[in-house]
């Protein structure tokens, strides 16, 4: 039996209903294709952000397990030392581009790694033949400095494990990310098969896009974030990802369109108009991805997996440590945040709490919450023996069956050991069958899922869910939701529920000991959404 190629594209940031397949109005026809060719995910989950679902998706287990137990740029003392917190992909995981090579697969990567930079840890050392990488979480999407003028991280690009100083002057992100990967998939040996891993740094923040993608949507976003969010919800509904009785959370955060002044909502409303051009733009060039592989007759061998790394992006999480009148003070000073300026390499914005919000319902809060407004994320897979009529999967399923499910198409067993090193099995498994149409489910019922990050903790058992949040976003006790009548989590069911919460209190229990979980009472920041016009 031929080997299949695998290409895995994520998108940093993309909300869940942002794709035209999934309720949105951006212009994506080329990942709506791709949805239409094979089956689109209602319940596919995530990390709360983005290094530790990256670590998910190369090592198909827990994040506190692979060394990324929280994001390095938020690291605190309570961390120091403690297993699985390295900030780096550490030697007690192998990763599945290391098992594929391994086995004879050509591996390239082009795009964001955010899995560290230390030696051991980098691309070109983790199994990937070719790579083109920006290893921190962001960057101007476009040539220069960009962040380093207030981000505690160094801009920096690795090619094959050199470090790269200089791009070129038309450089922009989706487009280079997108000619590198074009170009290693061509040099390839002609008879390997290939892993080709696309993660985009778009649409994550800072809003940058070409002048002319942009343009496709000035004014679409003029009546504002609750607008948006009932068009999507309506559309959802209508797709069959979205019940149809299913009452969306309230918005948390931000201010309310029609208190705002016209300024702030022109502001406000062109972030918006520079995102949709964002997730415009990467369609556009995963459309020229398709035509290449199908131009040298791959694709129709090729498994195509596509998600997001977490939920919208409501606030700057990666600069929380420096959050607030200092980044305001220096982002005054360096860039142009003019209305007329947005989007251009001298710009420096994100589009705030309510745009995300809108792009997360009917589920609650954003990036960097367990809630499922974090975690929920958009996922498409289509390719050779994949159910080929569009349609849409309930199934629960997360980042960690990513590589589970690769390895089993290419015939592979995960290994004990590892260079010499014992390593940890792999938590997720094969969507193989569930896409073939072969199982109804991923996961078995009973199955057992958490999440934890800036001290903020899930579990999940079946339609079951319990959630831990400090306030202001919680209530420094347990919650529990029935998410199949309240995928909103909204209502408390742990005064009436009792017994379930204390179950999945010892599930949690559980997850914290096998995982190695430290779990910080307060979280290294609080949120600071100043300056977010909506």
């Amino acid at each position: 039996m031929t080997r299949p190629n695998f290409l895995l594209i994520v998108a940093d940031d993309l909300g869940f209903s942002d794709l035209g397949s999934f309720g949105g109005e951006i212009a994506t026809p080329h990942l709506d294709a791709l949805a239409m060719r094979g089956v689109r995910f209602s319940d596919f989950h995530s990390a709360p952000a983005c290094s530790p679902t990256r670590a998910m998706l190369m090592t198909g287990t827990d994040p506190h397990l692979a060394g990324i137990g929280t994001m390095l740029e938020v690291a605190q003392p309570d961390f120091q030392g403690a297993p699985g917190y390295e900030g780096h992909l550490n030697d007690r995981v192998v990763t599945v581009s290391e098992l594929l090579r391994d086995a004879g697969y050509f591996c390239a990567l082009s795009g964001k790694w955010h899995l560290g930079e230390t030696p051991g840890s980098t691309p070109a050392e983790r199994g990937f033949d070719k790579s083109f990488a920006l290893m921190p979480a962001g960057a101007s999407h476009f040539a220069g400095e960009g962040l380093d003028r207030f981000s505690i991280v160094a801009t920096a690009y690795q090619e094959d494990g050199r470090q790269i100083t200089t791009l070129p002057d038309d450089y922009y992100s989706s487009d280079y990310f997108t000619d590198r990967l074009i170009g290693y998939l061509d040099e390839r040996p002609k008879e390997q098969p290939f892993f080709a891993y696309l993660p985009f740094s778009a649409p994550h923040w800072p809003l940058h896009a070409p002048d002319e993608s942009i343009a496709r949507y000035q004014g679409r976003y003029d009546a504002g974030p609750e607008t948006l969010r009932e068009e999507r919800l309506t559309r959802m509904r209508a797709l069959g990802l979205c019940p149809e009785d299913a009452v969306p959370h309230p918005f948390v955060g931000g201010g309310q369109w029609d208190t705002l002044n016209q300024d702030a909502r022109d502001w406000s409303a062109r972030t918006m108009e520079v995102y949709a051009g964002m997730v415009d733009r990467m369609d556009w060039n995963i459309g020229r991805v398709i035509e290449s592989l199908t131009r040298s007759g791959a694709l129709e061998n090729t498994i195509i997996m596509f998600l997001s790394d977490n939920g919208a992006e409501g606030a700057m999480v990666e600069a929380m440590p420096i959050v607030g009148k200092l980044i305001e003070a220096q982002i005054a000073e360096h860039f142009d945040n003019s209305t007329e300026n947005l989007g251009r390499p001298t710009s420096c914005c994100w589009y705030g709490p309510r745009w995300a919000q809108a792009a997360t319902a009917p589920s609650r809060l954003h990036k960097s919450f367990p809630t499922e407004g974090g975690i929920r994320v958009p996922f498409v897979a289509c390719g050779p023996g994949i159910e080929a009529d569009g349609g849409i999967s309930h199934a629960f399923a997360t980042a960690m069956d990513v590589p589970a499910t690769m390895l089993e198409w290419a015939g592979i067993a995960a290994p004990e050991t590892w260079r010499g090193n014992r390593v940890e099995p792999i938590r997720g498994r094969s969507m193989a069958a569930h896409l073939t149409g072969e199982a109804d489910a991923v996961h078995p019922d009973g199955t057992e899922t958490g999440w934890e990050l800036f001290g903020r903790r899930a579990i999940r058992r079946g339609a079951w869910k319990a959630v831990w949040m400090r306030a202001p976003e919680g209530v420094g006790q347990w919650q529990l939701y029935d998410l199949q009548a309240d995928p909103g989590e909204i209502n408390d069911l742990a005064p009436e529920r009792g017994e379930v919460l204390a179950e999945l209190i010892e599930a949690w229990d559980r997850y914290v000991i096998e995982t190695g979980v430290v779990q910080t009472p307060v979280s290294v920041f609080e949120l600071d959404e100043a300056g977010d016009a909506a």
